[in-house]
């Protein structure tokens, strides 16, 4: 199955299609971790239906005795849990390879990631996964990169880890190991396709170890498991998702890369592009984001210049949704048209929607995500895959 996928096989009531993880007040329990591994390498699970189950069960362990049955009632009859004995082997890779167990809900977890509706249930950390906390920009691009590709992402890499932003990147050969190994003068983030002991390339081992030192290794797959064809897209979706920005470099207009800028596009991320010349074919891509209103970077000033765009929003158009009782929106505040103003039919992600209204005066984010599901049951406006609204 694929787990990137929102649209999961198990299907649940459409009032939990936007279920909402409980927060824990402090670290789970070790029993609660295991369940959630489990839960999350049973089949059928993916994100969406990870957190349906824990919404309304209210924890991993309650959701692992009844997931069987809701199986049953999906007509898979002969439906079983992931096996514990191999969950357990692979908490004891883990352990071997200094890796640390983080889960939607749970402190620790990267919290730009877990606004994305397809993010990952688990992830395993391998270093300080709190430099993901830091401004956060993703550099991307061709393996088959060409000198001057691979010298601006040396530059870009090297200046934006000197100015205190984490890069991210996929360990890739070329534009992302250099864009790593550039970055290890601050922190750097490296997203595997595969478990973390199956590095890949096998090039990067070392880079990879080097990572763990100045940064963090992340992946969602279990230890052992080498990458596949598949495995790669859902990589690039957690490197757009733990950013804020995301540079392409230098790419193909058919690429990892690019995937990477749509599922960025689809997160509400900034895509940017460094230009390329028309006739090569390895900055196609590149051109094209360009054309459709990537934004340009000549060099670490323009990354720099949107970052600081970032801390100029309001604190009320960034503050993280709680789980405080729902304020009232203050008397003769048609939050509800204003809503409608800014909507159209193409999707505008939740956080942008709470930055432009905003500019009328500070919403707070609660607020706003009652006035979004009233209007969505009212048939008012949708989601979109991606999780972006648009007016109906």
């Amino acid at each position: 199955m694929d787990y990137a996928n929102p649209s999961d096989l198990l299907r649940f009531p459409d009032d939990f299609a936007e279920a909402p993880l409980p927060v824990f007040d402090g670290p789970p329990s070790q029993e609660e971790l295991f369940a959630r591994l489990r839960l999350a390498r049973s089949r059928r699970v993916g994100p969406a239906t990870f957190r349906r189950l824990i919404a309304e069960h209210g924890d991993a362990q309650t959701a692992l005795a009844v997931l069987p049955g809701i199986a049953r009632a999906a007509g898979a009859s002969d439906y079983t849990v992931a096996d514990e004995a191999s969950v357990r082997r692979e908490v004891r890779a883990a352990r071997k390879h200094g890796a640390r167990l983080l889960t939607l809900g749970a402190p620790g977890y990267p919290a730009r990631l877990a606004d994305v509706s397809s993010a990952p249930a688990v992830l395993w950390a391998q270093g300080d996964a709190g430099v993901l906390a830091r401004p956060t920009v993703a550099i991307v691009g061709t393996r088959n990169a060409s000198s001057l590709a691979l010298r601006m992402a040396r530059a870009l890499g090297r200046d934006l880890a000197e100015a205190g932003v984490t890069v991210a990147s996929g360990l890739a050969r070329g534009v992302d190991a250099v864009a790593h190994d550039a970055a290890l003068v601050g922190h750097t983030v490296a997203v595997h396709a595969g478990g973390l002991d199956c590095v890949y390339p096998a090039e990067n081992v070392d880079l990879a170890a080097k990572i763990a030192e100045a940064g963090c290794n992340l992946s969602e797959r279990p230890f052992g498991l080498a990458p596949q064809a598949r495995d790669f897209p859902r990589r690039n979706r957690i490197v757009a998702g733990v950013a804020q920005a995301v540079v392409v470099v230098e790419a193909a207009a058919k690429s990892g890369s690019m995937i990477t800028a749509r599922d960025a596009l689809d997160q509400g991320r900034e895509v940017m592009a460094v230009p390329g010349h028309p006739f090569d074919g390895r900055a196609s891509g590149c051109n094209l984001l360009l054309r459709d209103g990537a934004t340009l970077v000549r060099g670490v000033a323009d990354v720099l210049e949107y970052l600081d765009t970032l801390r100029a929003v309001p604190a009320a158009a960034l503050a993280q949704p709680d789980m405080s009782p729902t304020p009232s929106p203050p008397p003769g505040h048609d939050l509800e048209a204003r809503i409608l103003s800014l909507l159209s039919p193409v999707p505008v992600p939740e956080d942008q929607l709470l930055r432009d209204l905003a500019s009328g005066g500070a919403i707070a984010a609660p607020v706003l995500s009652a006035q979004l599901s009233e209007m969505e049951l009212s048939g008012q406006i949708a989601r979109r895959a991606g999780g972006g609204l648009v007016r109906l």
